[in-house]
């Protein structure tokens, strides 16, 4: 008994100094973390001024790390998140590749409007041309062009495709040296038209000719065709052919009581539709003239590594509407198709054919291909949207 009495008086000093010594252990350590925030906090403030911006009125990357999901500098991160980070530019209506830019630096489009190196821009252009008209030349037919050429006044940019790489030789002209000059050797208009009139490049312009070499045009005022185009509402158009020159389908043969046409009768069995080319809503290859609209919609259904662009005239209506009122043939301003051979000879021969056989043949194959490829786009097309394609003809 007397044991257990001096045990239990025993623990009570030893219980006190245990309690001590814990407080006073606490309040050490208490002091001792409290001491260290400090140095984290100007350790974690020299960081973040190591990453922020040199514009004081930008956030720093610690802060925008703090109140915005994070985005690597050179991540491709997806648009939501560069959407969701306002301090980047993304602006998905922009052009392709363009979203990273503010829209009011964007400049989608283009001219062939010729500047000074010197002075101010907005000074460059006295005159601002309204339309442009290209043609597709070699050299031996610039007396061809030079009268043609002569026909379109300063309210059309010049711009000539040279086949056959010959270009300083046409400077003997004067309004030569304010032309566009464009030189790839053997080369075709549809193949110079896909690749240097894209439509972002010719918008300024209200039309765009694009033609062959080989047109006579004593009979043929430029501004006059323009005007016939406006008023009869043409966003498609060439002008008449003299019936006895060149003449292919009758829908392009010049009538001499009309100012324009835009339907005709063909050979029996050749017009499945009266509203349908040949017999409207079609015009030839050779001189066409699109307005700015049309256009854009004509070189998206130009066929890259199609170069002749035989079969196009057929397809011309896919891109106004209602085509046989918007296609036609200006009758009172009309050409002569002369109809020379000049690029068939830029060709090679090849088993035993002529240079110009094999630019032929190649001419028939692009159709048929061209045909098809329309002809299956369509058919997909449909299909994708669960109807069946309607009976189209040709």
């Amino acid at each position: 008994m007397g044991s257990l009495g001096r045990s239990s008086h025993s623990t009570k000093p030893n219980e006190s100094m245990r309690l001590i010594v814990t407080t006073f252990f606490g309040v050490v350590l208490g002091f001792v973390i409290g001491a260290s925030f400090p140095a984290l906090s100007v350790k974690l403030n020299l960081a973040s001024s190591y990453f922020s911006t040199p514009d004081d009125g930008l956030e720093s990357f610690s802060d925008l790390s703090l109140k915005k999901p994070f985005v690597p500098l050179c991540s491709n991160g997806t648009q939501e998140t560069k959407l969701n980070d306002t301090s980047k530019i993304w602006v998905p209506s922009n052009p392709r590749g363009a979203e990273r830019l503010p829209p009011g630096i964007v400049e989608s489009e283009s001219d062939y409007f010729l500047r000074r190196l010197w002075g101010k821009p907005s000074e460059d252009l006295i005159k601002k041309p309204k339309y442009l008209v290209t043609f597709t030349v070699g050299y031996a037919q610039k007396n061809n062009i030079d009268a043609a050429v002569k026909k379109f006044s300063d309210n059309f940019s010049i711009l000539l495709f040279h086949y056959d790489g010959r270009t300083t030789e046409w400077d003997e002209f004067e309004w030569s040296k304010r032309a566009i000059h464009v030189s790839v050797p053997k080369q075709t208009k549809w193949w110079y038209a896909k690749r240097f009139l894209h439509p972002d490049i010719v918008a300024p312009y209200e039309y765009i000719f694009i033609w062959d070499e080989d047109l006579g045009v004593e009979h043929f005022n430029a501004e006059e065709y323009i005007r016939l185009v406006k008023k009869h509402g043409l966003e498609i158009s060439q002008p008449g052919l003299e019936p006895n020159k060149g003449l292919t389908w009758q829908m392009t043969k010049r009538r001499g009581d009309r100012e324009v046409h835009k339907e005709t009768e063909e050979k029996p069995g050749w017009c499945k539709d009266p509203q349908l080319p040949p017999c409207a809503a079609f015009i030839e290859i050779m001189a066409p003239v699109f307005s700015r609209e049309a256009w854009r919609c004509v070189w998206y259904m130009i066929q890259n590594d199609l170069i002749h662009g035989w079969g196009l005239d057929f397809a011309l209506r896919k891109c106004v509407e209602p085509a046989h009122e918007k296609i036609g043939v200006v009758d009172s301003q009309w050409i002569i198709h002369q109809s020379l051979p000049s690029l068939g000879s830029q060709g090679e021969s090849e088993n035993g054919k002529k240079p110009w056989e094999g630019v032929r043949e190649r001419c028939k194959k692009e159709w048929t291909m061209f045909q098809t490829r329309l002809s299956d786009a369509e058919k997909a097309y449909f299909q994708s949207v669960g109807i069946d394609p309607p009976k189209l003809s040709r």
